[in-house]
């Protein structure tokens, strides 16, 4: 693995899920002016939002409430049985604050009526982002993912290691999984690495010592 960054942050990866083109194409450039985000799968509808959701597993979900096939609001149940720490922010045209409500109740931290301006979206995704990365890291300290923990976390292992982070929840998900005495060499290099950048020599030491008696073996 190439070592992770300087960076203790990588990008924050979106989907943008709207009917409407021009919705669709307005919500990406005002994303891309936001250094810190990366659109990694763009829906035209709910049914599509949650095929790229589980293809792409982004860290938040910008979801339309009225699209065709699935709406914004069923789209996002069914996204976070899927991914259970994805973030979402709902938007919508419609003045009726009763989906509000509703979009609150089933998970999603953020509520936007169009149209907004660029500081209000961003706004929104650096309260969504807090949110989302307290959250995994707080469920991959207690190793609670979710009911598929140990294959989950090697998928999020496997996202972090490609995105070169280096962050608290990528620290969370590789010492999760170092638990494991049988733990693949890999992350257990993996998080070596993540503990230089992070200058965690007093981790490091520990690890190496381990590294070091496994190497033995083979």
């Amino acid at each position: 693995m190439t070592p992770p960054e300087n960076s203790s942050k990588s990008k924050l990866r979106v989907l943008i899920a709207d009917d409407i083109q021009e919705t669709r194409r307005s919500l990406r450039l005002m994303l891309s002016m936001n250094p810190e985000v990366i659109v990694v799968a763009i829906a035209k509808n709910g049914a599509e939002a949650i095929d790229l959701a589980r293809e792409h597993h982004p860290d938040i979900a910008i979801l339309d409430i009225n699209m065709p096939k699935v709406d914004g609001l069923e789209a996002f149940k069914e996204i976070h049985q899927i991914h259970p720490d994805i973030g979402c922010i709902i938007i919508t045209a419609d003045r009726d604050t009763t989906p509000l409500g509703v979009a609150m109740a089933i998970g999603a931290q953020e509520f936007l009526l169009k149209p907004f301006s660029i500081e209000e979206l961003n706004e929104a995704v650096d309260r969504v982002t807090l949110v989302v990365e307290e959250s995994r890291r707080k469920l991959a300290a207690a190793g609670k993912i979710n009911q598929k923990s140990e294959a989950y976390l090697k998928q999020l292992a496997d996202e972090y290691a490609k995105s070169k982070r280096a962050d608290d929840v990528a620290e969370a998900v590789f010492e999760q999984l170092a638990e494991n005495p049988e733990c693949d060499l890999r992350w257990l290099r993996t998080l070596a690495m993540l503990y230089i950048v992070r200058q965690e020599w007093g981790k490091l030491k520990a690890l190496a010592d381990r590294l070091e008696k496994q190497a033995k073996k083979l």
